[in-house]
Formats: structure tokens, C-alpha cells, sequence
């Protein structure tokens, strides 16, 4: 039992073999054994290098000498890295003023051009998939199965490191490609835990920057994997979004950005039991603006001061 989908081989930064982490106070509080799979321990920061060191691999190898996408901060950074490291160029198209400043400076400083676009994401995929036309250029967005290939190895991961095949596997959803590849993943490995994705309720506008994705590209497949009973969607609030990323924080010392917790957010709205494995996206050094750091003391320097203000 296995997924055999080839990894990226000269082209590499080390993706991949991320840790799967126990949450003891999340599991005692939400009633189940949770386990996180933390992928935002990829070279970027987040699950995106999986599928881009393989698709800019083979983009590479067929000849593409750039590549483009249409991003809200995660795949931008990761076709940027991936493309420096193939010595291709990358062009990134992001929505204006819609993507984490520290996204836009990884893409920044491997040298991809980024263009923020006065439209919504799907305006930007929709402009790329016209670029891809072109001779010599590369989509790079989920739409290209090479970044399934590579996505989908993160559920052999999973089963091999726990030792076991879990209850339920959860992730967000945003744009759906990753829960294509985690159900196909399922599917190569011969495996059937349920599947539970969160999404935001506010998709076009949510606070949570990575899932803000107003139509999903994957929406077709998303739907058939509901439809074969393999898939639940639960749709979350801002705040029940925000109360989870905060206490994967505070409780598990597992700082996220915040579309990261749409997983866990969803498995505690559905109330699920048994064994389960949230697939936790991206880093919160991705998105460092939706923390208020403002709540910081401003104290004298000594220590009577110090302790009044710890109580």
C-alpha cells in the first residue's frame, strides 16, 4: 500500500518528510486523537513545494523556459523558489491588495515578476491559462496534474508515519487542488478514511488570505468526491476560523497562518471521533498581519514594573 506518483529528483530543496505531530490538548478537548501533519515545514513554508518541485521539474525537462501562475500568496512563493533553483523565469499574477506581504516578498526575492491584477483570483488563473498558450510557457497552477502528482504523496506520509491508516484525513479548501491530490492520493493507496475539508463562508473575503478563492478550480472534482460519499465540506465563519488558528497557537505551540486551521476548524464544527490527521498548510510567518501585535506592554525597566504588569 503505497502512493508511487514520482517526486522531483534534480530538482529539489528537500520537500517533503514533514513531521505528523500528536495535539494531546486539542484531542482531549474536541473528544478525538488528532494528529498534525505539518506541512508548513516545507522549504517555502507551506504544502505548495510538493506538487512544484515536480511540475517545475517536468516543465523544465519539456523544454518551458517560464512559467507562470495566478496565486494569493503560497504558489507564488513556491513557483518563484522552485523556478530560481530550474534557472527558469517565473511570472506570478496576484489579485491587488488580496495576498500576505511575506508571500509577495518570497516571490519578490527569487526574482519572479509579479503583477497584481485589478481583479479576483479567478481573473488572474483565467489570464494565466492564456499566457500557457504561448511557446516556451508553463501553467504551474493546480491545473496542471504534475502538481497533483506531487501533492498526492503527502497521504503515503501520513499512513506510513502513524502507522496506521487514519479515521479521517482534514484540510482546508480553497481552490480544491490539494483535496484532489489527498483523494487521489487515497484512491492510489487503496485507502478510505473520510475526508473532511473546511471552507471559508466568506470565500471571496476572508481574513484567511490562501483560501480567498471565489470559484474553485477543482470544484468538479471536490463535488464528485462529496457525491461518492468520501467528502465532507464544512463551511466556516470567520470566527470559528480565527478561534482555531488561535488555539493551535496557544494549546499545540503550532503557529499557522490562518487558512491553515480551515482543517481542524472543521473536524471540531462536525464533532468527529476516532483517529484523525488535519493537514496544516502553511507557516504563520506567511501571514504575519492577521496577528494584532498591538496587545504588546510598554514598561519601565525594572523589575517592580515587570511584575505589575505579569500580576
Amino acid at each position: 500500500m503505497g502512493v508511487t506518483a514520482a517526486t522531483a529528483t534534480w530538482l529539489s530543496l528537500g520537500e517533503g518528510s514533514t513531521p505528523l505531530i500528536p495535539a494531546p490538548r486539542l484531542s482531549e478537548t474536541l473528544g478525538l486523537e488528532l494528529h498534525l501533519k505539518c506541512e508548513y515545514l516545507n522549504p517555502t513554508g507551506s504544502f505548495k513545494d510538493r506538487g512544484m518541485a515536480v511540475a517545475v521539474e517536468r516543465a523544465a525537462s519539456r523544454g518551458a523556459r517560464v512559467v507562470v501562475c495566478a496565486s494569493t500568496g503560497n504558489t507564488a512563493a513556491s513557483a518563484a523558489t522552485y523556478a530560481a533553483r530550474a534557472g527558469l523565469r517565473a511570472v506570478v499574477l496576484t489579485p491587488a491588495g488580496a495576498t500576505a506581504d511575506a508571500k509577495r516578498a518570497q516571490a519578490h526575492a527569487a526574482g519572479a515578476q509579479v503583477i497584481e491584477i485589478r481583479g479576483t483570483f479567478d481573473d488572474a488563473l483565467r489570464l494565466c491559462q492564456q499566457l500557457a498558450d504561448q511557446d516556451g510557457v508553463a501553467l504551474v497552477n493546480s491545473l496542471n496534474s504534475d502538481r497533483i502528482d506531487g501533492q498526492k504523496t503527502v497521504v503515503g506520509e501520513i499512513v506510513e508515519q502513524l502507522g496506521a491508516v487514519p479515521d479521517v484525513i482534514a484540510l482546508p479548501f480553497g481552490g480544491g487542488g490539494n483535496v484532489t491530490a489527498v483523494g487521489a492520493g487515497c484512491a492510489e493507496a487503496g485507502i478510505e478514511p473520510a475526508l473532511v475539508v473546511g471552507q471559508a463562508a466568506e470565500r471571496p473575503t476572508t481574513f484567511a488570505s490562501a483560501i480567498r478563492i471565489g470559484e474553485p478550480a477543482h470544484r468538479e472534482e471536490v463535488d464528485a468526491l462529496v457525491a461518492s460519499g468520501r467528502l465532507t465540506v464544512v463551511t466556516l465563519s470567520e470566527d470559528e476560523l480565527r478561534d482555531m488558528w488561535q488555539r493551535l497557537a496557544r494549546e499545540e505551540g503550532v503557529f499557522c497562518e490562518p487558512a491553515s486551521a480551515a482543517g481542524v476548524a472543521a473536524l471540531a464544527k462536525l464533532g468527529v471521533q476516532g483517529v484523525a490527521a488535519a493537514i496544516v498548510t502553511g507557516h504563520g510567518l506567511k501571514d504575519t498581519g492577521a496577528v494584532d501585535a498591538s496587545a504588546a506592554q510598554l514598561v519601565e525597566p525594572t523589575l517592580e514594573a515587570v511584575l505589575e504588569a505579569i500580576g
